[in-house]
């Protein structure tokens, strides 16, 4: 998937940020989140910016994740600007301080993956920081919404005892409830 997802033409990877954004911000459930927590995007994932954007002219708390390497959970601390961020471990994106916010039910959380199933099983980068942050157990909780380009979700991915699956996946092309086959029955677009 990695090979697959290579460098984007950078007019459409904007474009499909954009549209991604806007598909996310139509949802019900955007519209009832105060608080949105999100992920600075990776050179070779879907684009984040716009929906900070749109997070933040909607009234909404933007949030990002930090790691905390003792722990080895994520933490989520408010970001009025993008330029805040600045490059954290494994060169993610991240704020530099600040108060941790617990994320609770009605608060949503952009989800990063290689690759995304309609059952909302997620593959992840390999270091299992999502999993360990919002474990299976944890519910009810926030509500987890995967974020990738269309070409990323496959008909099945590998999953173990320990992944949390999505709720919700967002591409530019549809946004889709996991495990339903709500909006499109899972069948691509074209």
């Amino acid at each position: 998937m990695r090979a697959q997802l290579g460098e984007a033409d950078p007019g459409w990877a904007e474009a499909a940020a954009v549209a991604a954004a806007a598909r996310l911000a139509a949802m019900p459930e955007y519209a009832g989140a105060s608080r949105v927590a999100l992920y600075a995007a990776l050179p070779r994932e879907l684009g984040t910016r716009p929906l900070f954007d749109a997070v933040r002219r909607d009234g909404k708390t933007a949030l990002f994740p930090r790691t905390h390497p003792e722990r080895r959970v994520l933490e989520f601390i408010t970001a009025a600007r993008w330029e805040e961020l600045e490059p954290g471990r494994y060169g993610v994106r991240e704020p530099p301080s600040g108060t941790c916010v617990r994320l609770e039910v009605g608060d949503l959380v952009i989800v990063p993956g290689l690759a995304f199933d309609a059952a909302g099983h997620r593959l992840g980068r390999g270091g299992g920081w999502f999993d360990r942050t919002f474990p299976r157990t944890a519910r009810p909780g926030p509500l987890l919404i995967g974020y990738a380009y269309e070409r990323q979700v496959l008909e099945s991915v590998p999953s173990g005892p320990t992944d949390r699956c999505v709720d919700w996946i967002v591409t530019e092309r549809a946004a889709r409830r996991a495990g339903t086959g709500e909006q499109g029955k899972w069948k691509r677009p074209r």
